[in-house]
């Protein structure tokens, strides 16, 4: 018993830390957007799914013994992608589709590790099963999924606050030689019970064979875990649209996931069915209702998020639990479930952004949701007394589920009322706002992505040439471009397009150089927004992420270089290491200046900024602006300026301006390298 727990736990441990770790070493090559986590996702859900397939098709057509050999034989070959540390060449070209080129390269990584990973709760399960036939091996999942939750949760807290992302490959790689060990012994272990000639099938008794599951149960398996994993993922991509894209918030998520199959699968206490149904429709309300509500504090939105996650999660693998077959059907059952979960993954990753212009998958997969309860409860009949009369629930599931499409139906039209235009590629949800359609003088078009918005234009002629939203003349860019030390034929380079609004500092002789990662950007900016086509100087726009355009680009010789890119509400963590902006300085001219939005609801990253001029010797000043009240159109930003030319920073103008940060915690400078960078330190609210 301890061999195949100790087993199963160092399995799926290994199976679940290298989840983000893998993430988190190709995150920046994607442009650090929240839905190469989703494409992360398909990637194990599917080879999840490969793992049971290979498990329940050996367990059923194979002795033993041939068992053991085969998955012996599959270890070793797992050992040859040691270390699991992506090649270089497979970082992608503006041309190549982001979803399949993370899909190869995380198959030509740890495709066979992890294969082999997935298929060992299954198949040492039925290992058990045969070795100690009296007792239940379903707790064993319980114990896999517990290994998987303190995978997860060391990963943000422990692995990732420590190793560089290469010493926590290699610690995963000596791992995975454990477990190959602990593997031999379990083999050994089947050989000195006398089970390893058994037959591949153990009888059915008469009691097994009048409970085989039916296909009605068998679809509800599939569907029931698709449905889990589509809120979960629906979950991630809200969280990380409206804060950062950073491992914590894939971890967050994923954990409780994982917390409510321990749970459901430990004992039946732990799921209340008439408890957990109370509590799920107002939190289906809520999370729903807080899809159109821009902005909020950080840690109500975690709470709101999550606690809806666990209660769905909850009903969903309860019900899972509850429909459960006897130990003989267990591989089956195991390998539907993942079944549901590759669907449900492939469904989020493809089929989502094809379908919905919104990440409205989250709110119509809890329609679903409750379209399964009505079937389950109309299907078992069951009722709740309540007045000395017995009520059924499945009507009052069916009402529910049908108020709440209505009124998804209702807020989506309502949202989209002052909406002209909406788009959703690999990058994000975008949407073109009208506003003031009644005042000519205020009237204009916003471009937001999720909760956060990324410029506005008036459309009067005279105010469409003014620089407004975080780029006014008074903010910290804006004070950069009026008195950079050059004044003519001036070479800025911009990463972030947005709505192209800093080209309305353009001269006569400029040249101004965007970098733009979303396809869909460049082409919304073109449409609604003039600043590019008025701009005196010349605009060129490339195609791709800023900083892999960059290290691929001869030197620019930039007098400003600008860094507007924002992933969520925050910059993407690969943008502000010390190797980006050893790139960044490369196409500086000697005296030009970097100018850095820090705006931000929730992180402070003040001292990573002050990690960058301590390490490379720079000059530094911190620019917010807030007036009270807001002039129309313009919105209070925080801006840092770097460079090598002191007398910039100490001319007039520019000095008059600077701030010192009002917190002392912010005086700490922090280093962030592309294999070392943690948001925990800089969390301000």
């Amino acid at each position: 018993m301890k061999t195949y727990t100790l087993t199963i736990f160092t399995g799926a441990f290994l199976l679940f830390q290298v989840q983000p770790l893998i993430a988190r070493f190709i995150l920046p090559w994607f442009g650090g957007s929240p839905s190469v986590w989703t494409a992360c996702m398909l990637f194990f859900q599917v080879f999840l799914l490969a793992g049971y397939a290979y498990a329940h098709a050996s367990t059923r057509w194979l002795r033993p013994k041939q068992q053991a050999l085969l998955h012996l034989l599959l270890v070793a070959g797992a050992l040859l992608f040691i270390p699991i540390i992506p090649n270089a060449q497979w970082k992608p070209g503006p041309e190549d589709n982001p979803v399949w080129r993370i899909l190869l390269l995380l198959a030509a990584t740890i495709g066979l590790p992890y294969m082999v990973l997935a298929g060992t709760s299954p198949l040492l399960q039925k290992w058990f099963h045969l070795t100690l036939p009296g007792r239940s091996p379903y707790r064993l999942y319980a114990v896999s999924n517990t290994g998987s939750l303190l995978a997860l949760l060391s990963y943000p807290f422990v692995f990732e606050p420590v190793f560089t992302r290469r010493m926590q490959a290699h610690l995963w790689s000596a791992g995975l030689f454990v477990y190959a060990l602990l593997v031999v012994v379990c083999a050994f272990h089947l050989r000195r019970k006398g089970v390893l000639e058994a037959d591949k099938s153990e009888p059915s008794t008469p009691a097994e064979k009048s409970r085989r599951p039916s296909a009605a149960v068998q679809a509800l398996w599939v569907l029931l875990a698709a449905c889990a994993v589509v809120i979960l993922l629906g979950t991630t991509n809200r969280l990380c649209q409206n804060v950062a894209v950073v491992p914590f918030l894939w971890v967050l998520p994923l954990s409780l996931y994982l917390l409510t199959f321990i749970l459901c699968f430990d004992r039946t206490a732990w799921y209340r069915r008439t408890a957990f149904m109370l509590m799920l429709l107002p939190l289906m309300v809520l999370l729903c209702r807080a899809a159109y509500r821009a902005g909020g504090l950080l840690l109500p939105q975690i709470a709101l998020y999550c606690g809806g996650l666990f209660v769905c999660c909850m009903v969903c693998h309860g019900e899972l639990y509850r429909l459960r077959p006897p130990p003989r059907d267990l591989t089956l059952f195991y390998l539907l479930i993942a079944a549901g979960g590759a669907l449900g993954g492939m469904f989020a990753a493809v089929v989502a952004p094809l379908v919905f212009r919104t990440y409205a998958e989250l709110n119509w997969s809890l329609c679903l949701l409750g379209v399964l309860l009505t079937f389950i409860h109309a299907r078992e009949k069951s009722a709740w007394t309540l007045c000395r009369r017995r009520w059924s629930f499945w009507p009052v599931i069916a009402a529910g589920t049908v108020a709440l499409a209505l009124a998804l139906f209702m807020q989506v039209r309502r949202a989209a009322a002052d909406v002209v235009a909406m788009s959703r590629s690999f990058f994000g949800t975008l949407r073109i706002e009208e506003v003031c359609r009644d005042d000519p003088a205020l009237h204009g078009y916003i471009l937001a992505h999720g909760s956060i918005r990324h410029g506005a234009q008036f459309t009067d002629p005279v105010k469409a040439k003014m620089p407004i939203t975080y780029f006014n003349a008074e903010s910290g860019v804006g004070l950069a471009m009026n008195h950079l030390p050059r004044k003519a034929n001036r070479r800025v380079g911009i990463v972030g397009l947005g709505a192209g609004t800093l080209a309305a500092y353009g001269r006569a002789g400029d040249v101004f150089r965007f970098y733009e990662i979303d396809p869909d950007v460049v082409r919304l900016g073109d449409q609604w927004f003039t600043y590019l086509k008025d701009s005196a100087a010349r605009v060129e726009v490339v195609l791709g992420d800023g900083r892999l355009s960059l290290e691929s680009e001869p030197d620019q010789q930039y007098d400003l270089l600008v860094l507007d890119a924002f992933s969520g509400d925050a910059p993407p963590v690969h943008l502000l290491t010390l190797e980006a902006f050893g790139t960044y300085l490369r196409h500086l001219k000697p005296d030009g200046v970097i100018a850095v939005n820090i705006s931000n609801l929730h992180l402070d990253f003040f001292p990573v900024m002050r990690g960058v001029i301590e390490h490379f010797g720079l000059g530094m000043g911190m620019f917010p602006w807030r007036e009270d009240p807001m002039p129309p159109g313009v919105y209070s930003s925080k801006w840092i300026l770097m460079t090598r030319n002191r007398a910039f920073l100490t001319s007039p103008p520019i000095a008059a301006r600077a701030r010192a940060p009002s917190d002392p915690k912010s005086a700490t400078p922090i280093f962030w390298t592309d294999e070392y960078a943690s948001l925990f330190k800089i969390i301000t609210r």
